[in-house]
């Protein structure tokens, strides 16, 4: 088993949608759950290679995105962006390369639990 397998064995088992995006704003990847929530709930067309605001249309939104996205260049830490109409908490954790550089940041879903 090599790595790319390895890793997208590990990301289709988290029960929640995961889209990675790079630095660009552009989609490279969803695991199983992100396909099916865009893909067959949604009614998205395809999505990789696209924009993050080709699903995303409001200015409020994409402001919300850029303004996450540079947080987590400056302090590294994730970003709550809100809660879905399914009770999921949505946030952005960036994604550094082997080099340490930001490389894109990705979308994560989670149960809203209340304690």
């Amino acid at each position: 088993m090599d790595e790319k397998e390895m890793m997208e064995g590990i990301l289709n088992s988290y029960p929640y949608p995961i889209v990675f995006v790079d630095g660009g704003y552009v989609i490279r990847y969803m695991n199983r759950y992100a396909k099916y929530h865009y893909y067959q709930e949604r009614g998205y067309g395809e999505l990789i290679g696209r924009s993050l605001f080709d699903c995303h249309f409001t200015e409020e939104a994409k402001a919300r995105i850029r303004a996450g996205w540079e947080s987590i260049q400056r302090n590294g830490k994730e970003v709550f962006v809100g809660v879905s109409a399914r009770n999921l908490r949505i946030y952005m954790q960036g994604v550094q390369g082997r080099d340490g550089r930001w490389i894109g940041f990705f979308e994560r879903f989670e149960l809203n639990q209340t304690r």
